[in-house]
């Protein structure tokens, strides 16, 4: 399973608020809400999120292994 916490965690630690998101940088609502369940995103979109906050994919999301 992939999780987002890590992008929650780097737009707090670079003081990027989910309105400065949307109304900066164009973000959708639509997309906070799919990271926010952990639903799929596509590689232009994780592109896009790691321009904005000028990161590493591994600071916007995390694999988690499934238990089975």
């Amino acid at each position: 399973m992939i999780s987002y916490k890590p992008f929650y965690d780097t737009i707090k630690q670079k003081g990027v608020s989910t309105y400065k998101l949307i109304n900066t940088y164009g973000v959708s609502r639509s997309l906070l809400d799919r990271l926010k369940h952990n639903k799929p995103i596509s590689t232009v979109t994780l592109n896009d999120l790691c321009t904005i906050l000028e990161c590493r994919v591994e600071d916007v999301l995390l694999f988690v292994p499934d238990e089975n």
